[in-house]
């Protein structure tokens, strides 16, 4: 395709910049074939005009695609150069906070200076088993592929980890062996991987330190081996180093450490066995202050001083070799003090006794005189003499330092050898990883013969990566089929040719160090002389004759020639050497030792790194000539051999590669620095990368993935069934220049390219395809909205003509109107005027005549009233004579009675003073009287309870009741006399009501009284408003503070509620928490107990001894052992069935210790959970108390009552049973015996009959017991409920005539006559309990009155109380009263209990007696008596048998009953055929029969082998669900039949009555059931393993890489790493293999009669897995993460949610196991821009973590250009609202988290008598009972 077709207007270009290194820029026109200049449009806003070289004509390189950016491999980028690499790591980094990519082979891992939570066990889980291109980039990928490599190909791997210093390059190699370490684990108990990581914090002590870039640099580099076994698991390790830079030791730069293990001894210095060191501050030493940075922020040197000594004591060194090595380090420090004084210029001294050497000697155990001497002088050998030699000052310092270089070299040596030692494994070692953590290619402003050797070793590194990277590319090509050229690649091999040829750089510089007067000069000049202007890559600076330049892979490198000789020879003088070997120090001579051998390519260097490789354990021996030789090599000589057998390692060796990237120098956490990252990409090799895999053919698509990705660029006639041809045809379409593609047999090839050409053309397809719909839509509404108008106009124009119709018509009708009233209005005005006038004429008329006759009348009236006046005044003047007179006599008579009135008035106040304060006196005596009437109405009460209690007794109660009704006499006399008080108080009431009305009309006669009174009512008014005024206001401020009180009362009331459920739930959260800790402790206890049989059976093939016999358990262990115990009885019987008993050999003993602690922690657990439920249980009561009634009592009793009875009904079976036995021994003697033994002067016959009548006196002490304990319960009876005593006697009756339809009397009374005396001393005994309960009921009376006294008493003060707190007292009162009744009665219980089990013990014991009597007799007879007896024949009748729901079975036929019921047993067929939960009904029926004979060693047995044996069966088979699930679904049901037919209450409530009477008699089976209960556990969580084992293959596949909704989500363009295909191919997992799978489960459970509540909690932890599996990988998948993809996992939750409804399991819980996945699907949907979106997606995702929303959001990627990406601004939008959430930081949820799981009591309705046992389960030696 030619350029002017991609170089158009709009097209992103990338250019280069000074300051950004590329920058990118817009075309703002087409370029046309010709132009020199383009324009373009940069970012910032600008424009600018683009020359292009005229030379080459080369365009800038084109940007790829937005779609492709941040991609996790850079080959799936189209345009593949360094612009786009750069780009798209930086976007990864920065954006989405991704430190890992991949660049085809390469993984580029790019420091972020931050912890980041993506290294926990979680995702260790995550990424093992995983494809290497199914997940994001990881380290733990990497290690994965070598591994599943290394396993697949049986092929040994490498995994190479480069990179500068600071790089990450240490941490990268430590978790890749941490993932190791976890994923395989070790094959024997020494956790060798374990040693594998502690062997890192030993290394890091001794060979990191802090520079300039980094805090923790390694120094030098190593290559660890990590084997394997057969199996794939760590058995051993082995280390190689190189390179140790020993300079370091003695100098260090500004701002940069000497080795931490320096800084560490000194901040330990004042541990007490660190004294002896004599250490200080680091500060103090020469050594360690130089570089003036001695702490490193964030570091406590103290604490991984521990950790060092606590991994060197787990790779076994032990403490004395540990203080041997601080002595060593330690005598470093002070030899780096020591100082020297110049005599003159060619001699120094050492000061007398100088402490720093004295302390130096005394830790190194050398004599101090002889070192001192060896520092200063040195000793010279001539072929004839020998000469010691004074030397300078700055010889002697430079003697110094290079002695502590070669002693801290030698000890480094000494401790790798001694860690190889601790990972060397005796096991044969398979295949091995091989992790070789080495230096990056270096360049500084100074470098020397080190970064020489680093260089060296980089170059030969790149071109094994060159040759590996070529080699795969060529591999790919051949295996598609498809011709290719030789791709040009830098070869680099000419470089190593001018380092390790013949006459080479190391040639030239062993050759030097040869001659006697050799120099950095002279060596320099042989340089320039053999290869200046010879070799292309060597060149020589302008401005020196000391240096050299070598044009390497990444760099030119200028290498100072001062110092090369000297640190190539690596001398040391060799007379202090023996100083040090003549040590009385024990472990410093062992340092030396190797000097005197051959010594491996690893000999340290003098002032560089030291090169080192593994020492053997052992040294070999040489030829002392040869020895002599080999020391002379030289450094540079020895890293080229040990640098050849890295690269033959390495080349036999799959390799992988990690490239470490640091961001920034200044340790910024993601801060990315492209002027940096770009020296580093171009010198580890990932450019090169790039441009082998653009120079062939980089993008690759399978056809399926081309065909759905680019179906929108063909036509309908276009597709065929064939996908490769529709391809072809295509493709020729689309390109037509067929260079640039190339079909392979499964794959497209692709040039650089290509891809965006097409991702161009699907884009224009697209847009035009949106153009064309939203021009259509656009049409569409405006169609709309013409037609939408147009209507509206038509219907306006019609109301406005309506209008104005209507307005004219009404004009009309107004018209019309108005001339209608015109007329009638005129008519009425004419009409009115008429009316007018002729009524003022009438008007005038009647006035006139009216005058007339008034005047008439007038005259008339005068005349009349004169007569009628003299008629008035003569009568009044009669009057007023004669009222004169009356007025004097009435006057008169008046004030002689008002004196007498005032008399009798005067009486009358005395009396009324005299009654008022007798009313006063009385009230109280109302009072009283109120109180005597309660009192008397309680006394009835009680007389009458008192009346029935005393009924049946003989005259007892009499004097009572007369001395209770005389005061009932009394009273009612004292109620009587009150009653006329209270009459006569009333008489004089109205009395004195009377005299008030005649006082009331006394005053109304004056006026002054009047007057007063008026005014005095004004002012009672004034004051009663006033007052009413002040009650409104109290009544308001009552009513407000009753208000207030309500609500208060409320609020305290809900805050109680809340207060209780928040705490009830607390508490259930404990109860869970603590009940998944204990069955995670179950797991551990199944888990070692499987590991403990493993190693058992792996001791017995190793031994090859059978064992003779087998093993009796002994029937005295309890239960809990037994159901530990593994015995081999089943076994054994099943393979040696004729054999005797023979003494068997010890069984391997169990860790008891472990058990005990196990056993204890799980009592802790329980005693834990009792406590807490005893809480939950406090919490309930608390709340019910309030609710409390007092018809607790008769329920108390009546439970009582029947507990009595059912004692008594067992006490009465066991009487039946003995005298069944009884009567079968009287019919044995009767039927069986011959006459001969019958015979009355026979001995047998008098044995049998001393011991019929033993067993008659036995019976009779029975029945004797059984009356006494009846009467104590009638008695008992009578005593609780004494208002009942018609109904106890009507018991009493019921039970009486039971005894006489037994027969039980009659019987006694006619066997034996000495039960006369028993009754009579029975009657006696019950007319003293009579007698006792006579004396008690009259102090029971007492007690009676005391306690109305006290209650009248109480009345009395409570009458006194206001209301309130009389309501409050009266409640105590009342609680008191109950609470003591509720003691006394539960005193009386415990007293019946004990009673009932003292009796129940003694019948155990009596029937045990008869029972040996039994035996005994049939002992005494002998066996030949007994086979010579004629049998005489008896004509039995047949009944028909009434079945008890028992299986009898025989001792000897547990083994085969265990072997055909559990170990042989076929679930399917069984479920199939026969009713759900057989073999637990058939084990239970067995073990009823074996408590219906009281065996508790058969009981025992057939527990512990039952349960043994499904452990057996579940450990055989337990990859099986049908098998898992069959046996979980018996256990449960064994568990509640144990439950259900235990004979306690609480699980009897839904029997019947029949099954009521299958209950267990003898044995309480409790520990048993926890036994049944942990093995139930077990086995769920044992199913839970199985369902995830079958459910994660396709969980991942089904929910998210299939496409349920075809065409929804586009196929991306991926790298080298293929990912797994979303189209659905043959074999691939779809959701409808998840429901397939689901309804074979529910299914399976369901035939095998599992507990419904028990399908739903698997059903629960079986969605649990699916979301959580699903979430993970989401989170780990940055392809998964886009709109589309939310759509179908919705889709996907929505049909796993329609599953839940068709089974009918909504309400088990499953669905909400789903929300985080449904909450993380909703958050790829949802709008990802505003702060409203951001406040949405808050209160959204409730269910997910805030590292899981912000890792989905920075995973989101469009997959389309139409999507948009998530802003860098909006997550952190997101990060500020949820900061103040408290969530887990962890990322991943546990996929392994198992639920704690329940088993609810399920009674059976099943009647045990009507089970038939199948033929085909082979249990024909079992009868039914």
């Amino acid at each position: 395709m030619a350029a002017s077709e991609l170089y158009t207007k709009f097209a992103r270009v990338w250019i280069p910049d000074p300051e950004e290194v590329w920058k990118s820029a817009e075309l703002l026109k087409d370029y046309k074939p010709g132009d020199k200049v383009l324009l373009l449009h940069l970012e910032e806003g600008k424009d600018l005009e683009y020359r292009l070289d005229p030379k080459t004509k080369e365009l800038p390189h084109l940007r790829n695609p937005d779609i492709l950016v941040g991609e996790n491999d850079l080959t799936a980028l189209s345009y593949l150069h360094e612009p786009a690499v750069l780009h798209n790591l930086r976007v990864r980094f920065i954006d989405s906070k991704l430190i890992y990519t991949y660049c085809g082979i390469v993984l580029v891992a790019i420091n972020p200076y931050e912890q980041l939570p993506i290294y926990g066990e979680d995702i260790i889980n995550a990424y093992s088993g995983q494809n290497m291109g199914d997940m994001d980039p990881h380290i733990f990928a990497v290690a994965e592929e070598a591994y599943k490599q290394m396993a697949r190909d049986e092929r040994n791997q490498s995994i190479i980890v480069s990179g500068e210093s600071g790089a990450g390059k240490t941490v990268s190699a430590k978790y890749a062996m941490r993932y190791f370490a976890t994923v395989s684990g070790s094959a024997s108990e020494a956790n060798v991987e374990e040693k594998v990581l502690a062997s890192n914090p030993i290394m890091e002590s001794i060979g990191n330190a802090k520079t300039t870039r980094n805090d923790n640099s390694s120094r030098f580099g190593k290559y660890i081996e990590i084997g394997f076994d057969k199996r794939y698991r760590i058995i051993g390790a082995n280390m190689r180093t190189y390179l140790l830079e020993k300079s370091r030791v003695v100098f260090q730069a500004e701002e940069e450490r000497n080795y931490h293990i320096f800084y560490q001894l000194c901040a330990s210095a004042k541990l007490p066995e660190f004294k002896m060191l004599r250490l200080g501050n680091a500060d103090d030493f020469n050594y360690t202050q130089q570089g003036g940075s001695p702490v490193i922020e964030g570091v406590d040197d103290a604490k991984e001083m521990a950790h060092t000594r606590q991994a060197c004591t787990l790779l076994g060194i032990s403490e004395s070799h540990q203080m041997g090595i601080f002595r060593i380090l330690a005598g470093i420090l002070h030899l780096g003090n020591v100082g020297f004084t110049s005599r003159d210029a060619d001699s120094c001294t050492i000061p007398p006794k100088h402490e720093p050497l004295c302390i130096f000697c005394d830790l190194m155990g050398v004599d101090y005189e002889e070192m001192c001497h060896w520092l200063c002088h040195r000793k010279l050998a001539t072929a004839t003499e020998t000469y010691i030699k004074p030397i300078s000052k700055l010889q002697a310092t430079n003697a110094r330092d290079a002695l502590a270089k070669h002693i801290y070299a030698k000890l480094f040596n000494w401790i790798v050898d001694n860690v190889n030692q601790a990972l060397h494994s005796a096991v044969k070692q398979h295949s091995f990883i091989g992790v070789l953590d080495i230096y990056g290619f270096e360049t500084f402003e100074i470098n020397s013969f080190e970064q020489f050797c680093i260089n060296y070793a980089n170059e030969k590194l790149q071109q094994q990566f060159n040759m590996h990277v070529f080699k795969l590319e060529q591999e790919e090509y051949m295996k598609e089929q498809i011709p290719w050229t030789l791709i040009d690649f830098y070869d680099n091999q000419p470089c190593i040719n001018l380092i390790e040829s013949k006459l080479g750089v190391l040639d030239l510089l062993d050759e030097e160090c040869k001659m006697p007067k050799g120099t950095d000069d002279t060596w320099a000049q042989k340089l320039y002389n053999t290869h200046l202007n010879k070799c292309t890559l060597f060149e020589k600076p302008r401005l020196s004759n000391k240096a050299f330049i070598i044009q390497h892979f990444a760099d030119k490198v200028e290498y100072q020639c001062e110092g090369f000789l000297e640190k190539n020879k690596d001398t040391v003088f060799e007379e202090q050497i023996k100083v040090l070997k003549s040590s009385k120090f024990k472990m410093l001579p062992e340092l030396f030792q190797d000097d005197e051998k051959a010594i491996s390519p690893t000999s340290a260097t003098s002032s560089g790194r030291t090169p080192l490789t593994r020492i053997p354990a052992k040294p070999t021996k040489g030829r002392p000539g040869q020895m002599a030789k080999e020391h002379k090599k030289t450094v540079g000589h020895q890293f080229r051999n040990s640098l050849h057998l890295l690269m033959e390692t390495l080349n036999a060796t799959t390799p992988h590669y990690v490239r470490c990237i640091k961001p920034n120098d200044f340790k910024f956490p993601f801060t990315f620095d492209e002027k940096r990252a770009v020296q580093q990409l171009r010198a580890c090799g990932v450019l090169e990368t790039i441009r082998i895999s653009a120079a062939g053919f980089p993008s690759r698509w399978t056809y399926q993935e081309f065909f759905s990705r680019y179906r929108v660029l063909m036509k309908q006639k276009d597709v065929l069934s064939d996908r490769k041809q529709t391809c072809k045809n295509v493709l020729e379409k689309l390109i037509l220049d067929k260079d640039k593609y190339q079909f392979g047999k499964t794959k497209i090839f692709f040039r650089a390219g290509q891809v965006a050409y097409l991702e161009k053309l699907r884009a224009d397809k697209l847009r035009a395809a949106c153009i064309r719909i939203q021009k259509t839509i656009r049409g569409w509404l405006l169609r709309k909205k013409y037609l939408r108008m147009r209507k509206a106009a038509i219907t306006v124009q019609r109301y406005v003509r309506g209008y104005q119709a209507r307005c004219y018509a009404k004009f009309l009708r107004r018209t019309k109107a108005a001339t209608i009233i015109q007329k009638y209005w005129r008519m009425f005005v004419v009409c009115r005027r008429y009316k007018i006038r002729r009524a003022a004429t009438i008007v005038l008329q009647s006035y006139l005549r009216g005058f007339l006759a008034r005047n008439r009348y007038r005259k008339i009236l005068r005349e009349h009233k004169a007569v009628i006046i003299q008629k008035r005044v003569r009568g009044w003047l009669a009057r007023t004579h004669y009222k004169r007179s009356m007025h004097a006599i009435i006057y008169l008579q008046c004030c002689f009675r008002r004196m007498m009135a005032k008399r009798e008035l005067k009486k009358l106040k005395i009396e009324a003073r005299s009654v008022e304060r007798y009313k006063k006196l009385h009230i109280g005596m109302e009072n009283k009287i109120m109180q005597l009437q309660r009192k008397v109405d309680e006394q009835n009460k009680d007389y009458k309870c008192l009346v029935e209690k005393l009924t049946n007794l003989e005259g007892i109660y009499n004097s009572e009741t007369e001395k209770l009704r005389s005061d009932l006499e009394r009273l009612q006399l004292s109620e009587e006399e009150a009653k006329v008080a209270t009459g006569r108080v009333l008489s004089l009431q109205e009395e004195i009501a009377k005299l008030r009305k005649d006082l009331e009309q006394t005053r109304s006669e004056k006026k002054c009284i009047e007057e007063r009174a008026d005014q005095y009512k004004q002012e009672t008014e004034q004051l009663v408003s006033n007052l009413k005024e002040e009650n409104t206001l109290l009544k308001q401020e009552k009513e407000a503070l009753n208000h207030r009180i309500v609500e208060q009362a409320k609020e305290m009331t809900e805050t109680m509620e809340k207060k209780l459920v928040e705490e009830t739930k607390q508490l259930e959260l404990d109860l869970n928490d603590e009940r998944l800790r204990y069955q995670n402790l179950l797991n551990e206890f199944s888990r070692l107990e499987e590991r403990y049989d493993d190693l058992k059976e792996e001791m017995t093939l190793m031994v090859h001894v059978p064992k003779p016999g087998h093993r009796r358990t002994d029937s005295t262990h309890s239960s809990n052992e037994s159901e530990y115990t593994f015995s081999s009885e089943i076994a054994e019987m099943e393979d040696i069935p004729s054999r005797t008993e023979e003494p068997s050999e010890k069984k391997v003993p169990l860790d008891m210790s472990l058990f005990l602690k196990l056993q204890k922690r799980v009592t802790e657990l329980e005693q834990e959970k009792q406590v807490m439920q005893d809480e939950l249980d406090r919490k309930e009561e608390q709340v019910l108390r309030s609710k409390a009634k007092e018809e607790e009592r008769p329920q108390i009793r009546g439970a009582e009552l029947e507990y009595e009875s059912l004692k008594r009904q067992e006490l009465e079976s066991e009487n039946k049973k003995l005298k069944n036995e009884l009567n079968e021994l009287r019919k044995a003697l009767s039927e069986k015996s011959a006459p001969e033994v019958t015979a009355p002067g026979a001995p047998a016959y008098r044995v049998l009959m001393e011991q019929l009548t033993s067993v008659s006196e036995e019976l009779d002490v029975r029945k004797e017991e059984v009356l006494i304990l009846r009467s104590q319960l009638v008695s008992q009876k009578e005593a609780i409920q004494p208002k009942n005593t018609m109904t106890d006697s009507t018991i009493l009756l019921e039970d009486v005539q039971k005894m006489k339809d037994k027969g039980e009397i009659a019987q006694a009374y006619i066997g034996l006559k000495e039960t006369n005396r028993l009754l009579e001393s029975q009657l006696q005994s019950q007319k003293r309990s009579h007698e006792n309960e006579a004396e008690a009921l009259r102090g029971e009376i007492q007690s009676l009155k005391e306690e109305n006294n006290r209650q009248q008493q109480l009345l009395a003060q409570n009458l006194q109380l206001p209301p309130e707190a009389r309501i409050e007292a009266s409640l105590q009162h009342e609680i008191t009263r109950l609470t003591n009744e509720n003691l006394d009665l539960m005193e009386q219980l415990e007293k019946q209990d004990k009673t009932v089990r003292k009796l129940k013990k003694q019948l155990k014991v009596f029937a045990k007696k008869i029972g040996e009597l039994e035996v005994g007799q049939m002992e005494n007879i002998s066996p030949g008596q007994i086979i010579d007896e004629p049998i005489r024949p008896v004509n039995i009748p047949r009944k028909e048998k009434d079945f008890q729901g028992m299986l009898e079975y025989k001792k000897e036929d547990e083994q085969k009953l265990v072997k055909n019921l559990i170990l042989e047993l076929k679930p399917r067929g069984v479920a199939v055929n026969l009713i759900p939960g057989l073999p637990a009904y058939i084990l239970f029926m067995c073990v009823r029969h074996a408590d219906y004979l009281n065996d508790d060693q058969k009981v025992r047995s057939l527990l512990t082998s039952t349960i043994n044996s499904i452990k057996k069966v579940l450990k055989k088979r337990g990859d099986d669900f049908e098998t898992v699930s069959f046996w979980l679904s018996n256990t449960c049901r064994f568990l509640h039949c144990l439950k259900q037919y235990s004979g306690e209450e609480g699980f009897m409530k839904h029997n019947t009555s029949r099954q009521n009477e299958h209950c267990l008699t003898n044995f309480d089976l409790a520990e048993y059931r926890q036994v049944l209960s942990d093995l139930a556990i077990q086995i769920y969580q044992q199913l839970v393993r199985v369902l995830e084992n079958i459910l994660q293959p396709m969980i991942v596949s089904g929910m998210l890489e299939h496409e349920t909704i075809q065409g929804v989500s586009g196929v991306k363009p991926t790298g080298l790493r293929k990912r797994t295909s979303s189209i659905a191919d043959e074999g691939t997992y779809t959701l409808d293999s998840i429901l397939r799978q689901l309804n074979s489960f529910h299914s399976v459970m369901c035939q095998h009669g599992m507990d419904p509540e028990l399908i739903k909690q698997v059903v629960k932890q079986m969605f649990y897995i699916v979301g959580a599996i699903t979430l993970n990988n989401l989170l780990l998948r940055k392809d998964m993460c886009s709109w589309s993809k939310g759509m179908q996992i919705r889709y996907n939750v929505s049909q796993l949610e329609e599953w839940l409804r068709d089974k009918n399991l909504m309400n088990s819980g499953a669905k909400e196991t789903l929300e985080p996945l449904i909450q993380a699907a909703q958050l790829l949907q949802v709008k990802k821009k505003t702060d409203d979106d951001a406040e949405a997606i808050c209160s959204m995702c409730n269910a997910l973590t805030t590292a899981q929303i912000v890792k989905v959001l920075n995973l989101y990627t469009p997959v389309n250009e139409f999507e948009e990406r998530v802003s860098v601004s909006f997550i952190r939008t997101i990060q500020m609202r949820l900061r103040d959430r408290k969530d887990s930081p962890q990322l991943l949820m546990d996929a392994k988290h198992i639920f704690p799981v329940t088993f609810p009591f399920n009674p059976s309705s099943l009647a045990l008598e009507t089970i038939q046992i199948p033929a085909s389960l082979g249990l024909g030696f079992i009868s039914r009972v």
